[in-house]
């Protein structure tokens, strides 16, 4: 194996291990982002060119490494967003139902407020109420 073909390599582990040096961290891994990661311009990996074959060959593996493992993350976030959105409607409806106690309270102590001042008046005048 050639030192250029040997920088390629190295650029595509430090791109797989999102340890990049020339490119953006978690940059998608093609045949770009491996060149421009060793160093080299944009479409210098050609699929055209037989010394390139093992190299796009790995590139495109290692591609689809990372976009299952994207797919998890992004099915786990979607669970999790999901879940969140559970718990703050179950929340919204606690805080619903709370108010709606708080309410029913107020009347039924005005009630008994009511109730209690007519006991009252009527023991002043003679009168029970039954």
């Amino acid at each position: 194996m050639n030192d250029t073909l040997q920088e390629y390599f190295e650029a595509l582990e430090r791109l797989k291990s999102n340890n990049p040096i020339n490119v953006l961290k978690n940059s998608k891994i093609n045949n770009d982002s491996v060149a421009l990661e060793a160093g080299r311009k944009r479409g210098s990996i050609k699929k055209s060119r037989e010394i390139f074959a093992e190299l796009i060959e790995a590139i495109n593996n290692a591609s689809q490494e990372n976009t299952a493992e994207y797919d998890k993350l992004e099915s786990k976030i979607f669970k999790l967003k999901n879940s969140a959105e559970n718990y703050k409607e179950m929340y919204e409806k606690a805080i619903n139902r709370e108010l709606m106690y708080l309410e029913r309270i107020n009347e039924l102590e005005k009630l008994l407020k009511k109730k209690n001042s007519m006991s009252a008046n009527n023991e002043i005048y003679g009168q029970t109420i039954k």
